[in-house]
């Protein structure tokens, strides 16, 4: 998952105005956090994002990356099992729920490390808003997707992630 997530990364790259560039990583590291569970999937998700940086010639962004990525995934980990407990009925609507919480961390995550880390400005800084706000959507649009398919080939289940193993 490191590597499909490094993959997903790299293959499309639409750079963004504040230096770094949208695209469709936040796929893997959803489905990371979703299928792998807090502790391999934080890993995955955030070492397969922060490798994708180093290979892509992005080395001011590693540290935000490895950081922000890994927090989504362990988000996409727990609230699920926060909120739902063993409960099966709702895994769409908590996987929906989780993605988009992640979805935001990241938005605002990179929008505070433009700003302030890399040095900016808020103001510079808010133009990356937009094309990460776009890359969540796509993200959570197609780790949907990804798992769908998944569930009808019977690999797994929407309902029953291996993460936090539950029970119908």
């Amino acid at each position: 998952m490191i590597a499909l997530t490094c993959v997903l990364t790299i293959i499309v790259r639409i750079p963004s105005p504040t230096k770094g560039y949208m695209n469709l990583g936040d796929c893997s590291v959803l489905i990371c956090g979703w299928l792998l569970g807090p502790i391999y999937g934080t890993i995955a998700g955030g070492l397969g994002s922060a490798f994708a940086d180093f290979l892509s010639g992005y080395p001011i962004y590693i540290p935000a990356t490895l950081i922000i990525k890994s927090i989504m995934a362990f988000i996409m980990s727990l609230v699920p099992y926060i909120f739902l407990g063993k409960e099966n009925r709702y895994m769409r609507l908590a996987f929906g729920v989780s993605a988009v919480i992640a979805e935001l961390f990241m938005v605002f995550g990179y929008y505070l490390y433009e700003a302030v880390i890399i040095g900016e400005g808020f103001i510079t800084a808010f133009s990356g808003v937009f094309g990460n706000v776009a890359q969540g959507i796509a993200g959570i649009v197609g780790a949907y997707f990804i798992l769908e398919f998944l569930s009808r080939t019977k690999v797994v289940s929407i309902y029953k992630t291996v993460g936090f193993k539950n029970k119908k």
